[in-house]
């Protein structure tokens, strides 16, 4: 199967014919018909770009942009009808990858999909093979994590929460991304995932004020490098 796909989109017929043809193509097609159940299965899927309509019946379109963006860098292609100077800007300035008008022709969109995958992996090809955050430092070639130059014991749990907080680049994680991420599909493990941050607060951190795992209330947790 190829790259994955999800339409967000308000009209059936267009999420029908998107995604049929995304599947002609190769590609893996998901829908979703507004921007909180766009938010739901982003939390809970591995995608590969996001074409997000602006006119959604809920939340906005620039607004599900805006909270995909505290904690995700998955490419997005806007779709919209209108063809608006300001909302195109202010689409771009809050991160989406390319913006196509409605009505558009099929190969146009996916010309747009497709540069908006190489985008996507050419930022994932460029990130740091090695991250120091304070006296901590996270080899990610060699698997090895050191604080104050000595090495620090971490299970195999530890560790790839510890990956993916610290190569999201300071977004928001939700504890809902986390817990798939780490258990699969359909994992939603707060109690345990709380217990996994509070063991790596203890070996890289200061539990009673940390600095480097901050816990954002009801929502997640993020990874801090000092500046």
């Amino acid at each position: 199967m190829g790259d994955r796909v999800l339409v967000v989109d308000d009209e059936p017929s267009i999420l029908r014919v998107l995604a049929a043809n995304l599947r002609a193509h190769g590609y893996e097609a998901l829908t979703a018909a507004s921007g909180k159940a766009a938010l739901t299965l982003v939390e809970t899927q591995q995608l590969d770009c996001i074409l997000l309509d602006l006119g959604l019946p809920d939340l906005g379109g620039l607004e599900v942009l805006r909270r995909l963006r505290a904690w995700t860098t998955v490419p997005v292609v806007i779709l919209t009808a209108v063809d608006d100077h300001h909302a195109k800007t202010a689409a771009l300035d809050l991160g989406a990858d390319d913006y196509v008008t409605k009505p558009f022709a099929m190969t146009e969109l996916l010309t747009r999909v497709r540069g908006a995958l190489r985008h996507g992996r050419s930022q994932s090809l460029d990130r740091l093979r090695s991250i120091e955050a304070g006296p901590v430092c996270i080899d990610l070639d060699a698997g090895l994590v050191t604080r104050w130059g000595q090495p620090v014991r971490l299970t195999r749990t530890e560790y790839r929460l510890l990956e993916i907080l610290a190569t999201s680049r300071g977004r928001l994680c939700t504890s809902r991304f986390l817990s798939e991420r780490l258990w699969g599909p359909g994992s939603e493990k707060g109690r345990l995932l709380r217990d996994h941050v509070a063991s790596l607060r203890r070996k890289l951190d200061d539990p009673s004020v940390p600095e480097l795992l901050v816990t954002e209330p009801g929502m997640g947790y993020r990874f801090v490098v000092p500046t």
